[in-house]
């Protein structure tokens, strides 16, 4: 395992994060799109998350215990960008423009409570992210002021 591994593990998670917060913004942008560019009701995204090199203790042991193999150092990286399979939801308004015969409108199915609640989890686990790397860097600094 190299130097500066942690660092880079911790780059993959900024990564992921930073495009899960993005697909969680244009989610709370189109709450409220009853037509998008396809004519149909905004479809709520997620992000498809997948890890990277070894994904327990003991296999990432016995990566490092090997000599002269260079692998890679893990982390999680973005497989794609998926539409959720959630059903949209049927709004009664009938002065609205886009109601059916019945009255009722065909609406995203974006809540924005469980949107809210993904960007909090999201902004956490990229704070962890950074907070990794700055321990990674005084760790290294500290070794440099240690061999000099």
């Amino acid at each position: 395992m190299g130097m500066f591994d942690a660092i880079s593990i911790a780059g993959t998670g900024l990564d992921a994060q930073r495009v899960r917060m993005d697909v969680t913004a244009e989610n709370l942008a189109n709450a409220d799109t009853t037509r998008a560019a396809n004519g149909q009701p905004y479809r709520r995204q997620e992000v498809q998350l997948q890890a990277v090199g070894p994904t327990n203790f003991s296999g990432a042991l016995s990566g490092a215990l090997q000599q002269g193999q260079e692998g890679v150092p893990g982390g999680v990286q973005v497989t794609g960008i998926v539409y959720d399979a959630t059903p949209d939801r049927q709004v009664y308004d009938p002065g609205n423009p886009e109601a059916n015969a019945q009255g009722y409108v065909k609406m995203p199915n974006v809540s924005t409570v469980t949107e809210m609640t993904d960007l909090i989890s999201e902004q956490q686990s990229y704070q962890s992210d950074v907070t990794a790397m700055q321990t990674a860097k005084s760790v290294f600094t500290s070794m440099l002021g240690i061999l000099k």
